[in-house]
């Protein structure tokens, strides 16, 4: 029996590496509640996919390098920086309809970039990025989206989507 180019092999006979489109679903969120709309995506996609959530709530580390060395970076992020209690409702919502979740708080002076990082890492089939413009502002909402589209590695989908 011999293997044919389209069963994981190339046509020159090596062996391929394979990369499911059966990875997790990531909800990407910036130190806010995630919207909505990209909550109830991100639970259904996973949902008909039948893979895992992570929800990444990604946080700015301040530079307090006396504060870090002291207390750590639980202490060095103050609650009212991030919407703790909200993104935890959101993974118990998606916990309570039947999907595997975990949540992740990223915290980094480069929060848009470890999001990527994130999806990258855990070889996500989507990422939804959704975080509440409300509570992060247009401006910022659209620039991470943009670097987002522009470095993740998998499927994205933006929402609110504005442009």
């Amino acid at each position: 029996m011999s293997l044919g180019a389209g069963e994981g092999l190339t046509s020159h006979g090596l062996a391929t590496e394979q990369h499911s489109p059966r990875g997790p679903v990531v909800l990407a969120t910036l130190a806010s509640r995630p919207n909505l709309e990209a909550e109830d995506a991100a639970i259904e996609a996973a949902l008909e996919a039948a893979t895992p959530l992570v929800i990444v709530n990604a946080v700015v580390l301040p530079a307090f390098p006396l504060t870090l060395r002291l207390v750590g970076v639980s202490g060095a992020i103050r609650p009212e920086d991030e919407d703790l209690a909200a993104v935890r409702a959101s993974a118990e919502r998606a916990a309570s309809l039947g999907v595997p979740v975990e949540h992740l708080r990223v915290a980094s002076r480069h929060p848009t970039a470890a999001l990527s990082a994130v999806a990258k890492e855990r070889r996500a089939a989507l990422l939804v990025f959704g975080p509440d413009p409300a509570r992060i502002g247009m401006r910022k909402f659209r620039s991470a989206a943009r670097k987002i589209r522009k470095h993740a590695d998998c499927l994205v989908l933006v929402l609110p989507w504005d442009e």
